[in-house]
């Protein structure tokens, strides 16, 4: 077990999922929906989010780091809304799914930032910085593009249905299937590496120092 990589990706996946969950509830205030903002979910502690979700937010994070050596880091979590305020309010609903990932897109932009500033490290601090900012980058990116594959219960799926009213019938749909999360799980899985990895590489390539994984 690497533990200081470990220790990186648990700390970087608690970060990026607490501000992604936080930004949808914020959002769903704004546009009218304060169901979250009720449970404790507008805010970038993650403790109302890990209560409400403990096994996205931390079992299952260990255990892909238990399984990963270390290595690797995922989970999930989600923010409560009101089904009828959805219904009723599409465009905002739309708005609402997709702050989520725009979150993460703003971290790795943040991480980036970080990348650009550093470049070549000297050593020391620098190095560690380098490390952990390469990591969001990498992370952020992931549950990015993740979650804005649009079949349910990820995120886009959620843009789809406010913002294309032909699609609305069929996500509805897939939302009724038994078990979609598996489904949805396995295809994202089969999917992602074939878009992260050329989006990292090319974000990377930017990069006047690229980072070396």
């Amino acid at each position: 077990m690497n533990w200081e990589n470990a220790i990186i990706w648990f700390v970087a996946f608690l970060v990026s999922a607490t501000v992604h969950e936080a930004a949808h509830s914020w959002v769903a205030m704004l546009g009218g929906d304060r169901t979250a903002y009720y449970g404790g979910q507008v805010t970038l502690n993650p403790l109302p989010h890990i209560q409400r979700e403990p096994f996205g937010m931390v079992v299952l994070p260990l255990l892909s780091l238990y399984m990963s050596q270390g290595n690797w880091c995922f989970g999930f979590a989600h923010a409560p809304i009101n089904v009828l305020w959805a219904q009723r309010n599409p465009g905002k609903a739309a708005v609402m799914s997709a702050a989520g990932p725009l979150a993460n897109v703003l971290l790795a932009a943040i991480a980036f930032g970080v990348l650009w500033y550093i470049g070549q490290p000297d050593g020391g601090s620098e190095v560690a910085i380098r490390r952990i900012a390469g990591t969001f980058l990498l992370l952020n990116l992931i549950l990015a593009i993740f979650n804005l594959i649009p079949l349910p219960p990820l995120d886009g799926a959620g843009v789809v249905k406010g913002l294309f009213q032909p699609a609305r019938a069929l996500m509805e749909l897939l939302e009724r299937v038994p078990y979609m999360f598996i489904v949805t799980f396995v295809i994202a899985n089969q999917l992602v590496p074939y878009v992260v990895i050329p989006a990292f590489r090319t974000v990377n390539h930017w990069l006047p120092y690229p980072y070396r994984w």
